[in-house]
């Protein structure tokens, strides 16, 4: 069938129950459409649908009204090249669970009043770059010591490792690009296995911040053209890459990928973007592909 919805239960709750996906096999037939054999990727997690006859859209939206309040989440997309070839992602608050750049800032008794700059920057209420530079700004002076104690306390989103090492294993290309600093995003490619890492600079001083990020800034424009540009050369088209992210930055290069996830996004991504993972991990990206469980790889050259 030329279709397929794929039904994932969120992380840490008790699961896909049968009956719901049972009910959402109905609706689909009640739209008209073709429907398979419900096909488990994972007991208990993850399902696919397979179904013709009805737009990905149509059948995402009526999953959703049948699914609310269920801690599910659902993608549908055209079966021909689910399976991808390109990562690109996002760094904060998707592939580590905050934001680094917030969490520097404790170190100098502004989380606070940064993290509200950082919020309106992610909803698009404000420019990426002028954010940028007002929050950078913020921590002149701070001691570059800083900057490892930030890391320290940064945790990875679960299923960051596995996302990227399976995608791998199955030939893919991952790249990491972030808004954020490159301290963390060589960090991260390194734990993770990226191909490849780009973020902006801080720019350091007698071992402090100065205040001030190199240039040019990596941010939406940046992210869009790095996803054009991986895919143009490994010779692909766009449609084969899967990007992930959760500001309005990540916006541009959600809509170019054949697959682009809203992770856990800010409303004014999630809302625009084609599909959206709310409440589960970043094995949801894997399951959106077709990945089983014992396909899933937590590491390199380790299978779950």
């Amino acid at each position: 069938m030329e279709n397929v919805l794929t039904l994932i239960a969120g992380h840490g709750l008790s699961g896909l129950d049968g009956s719901l996906v049972s009910e959402v096999r109905g609706g689909l037939r009640a739209l008209g459409a073709e429907v398979g054999q419900p096909d488990w990727l994972s007991p208990d997690r993850a399902c696919d649908l397979s179904f013709s006859g009805l737009s990905p859209r149509d059948a995402d939206a009526m999953s959703l009204r049948i699914l609310e309040g269920w801690g599910v989440d659902v993608v549908a997309q055209p079966a021909e090249g689910r399976r991808k070839r390109l990562l690109v992602a996002d760094m904060d608050s998707t592939m580590v669970t905050g934001e680094t750049l917030d969490e520097l800032a404790d170190f100098a008794g502004l989380k606070d009043r940064i993290a509200g700059i950082t919020a309106r920057a992610m909803n698009g209420e404000i420019g990426f770059e002028a954010a940028l530079r007002e929050r950078v700004g913020l921590l002149a002076g701070l001691p570059e010591k800083c900057l490892e104690a930030t890391w320290e306390r940064i945790d990875f989103t679960p299923g960051a490792h596995s996302l990227v090492a399976t995608m791998k294993a199955n030939g893919a290309m991952a790249v990491l690009v972030s808004g954020g600093f490159r301290f963390f995003t060589a960090r991260v490619r390194v734990s993770c296995g990226f191909d490849r890492d780009i973020a902006n600079e801080l720019i350091v001083a007698d071992q402090r911040l100065t205040g001030q990020v190199g240039t040019p800034i990596v941010g939406r424009e940046t992210k869009l053209a790095t996803l054009i540009a991986t895919a143009a050369e490994l010779g692909i088209s766009t449609g084969l890459a899967v990007a992930v992210g959760d500001g309005a930055n990540d916006l541009d290069m959600l809509r170019e990928a054949g697959l682009g996830v809203a992770f856990h996004a800010k409303p004014v991504v999630a809302a625009e973007a084609r599909a959206r993972i709310d409440h589960g991990d970043l094995t949801a990206l894997l399951y959106a592909q077709g990945y089983r469980d014992e396909d899933i790889v937590t590491s390199f050259g380790s299978l779950s």
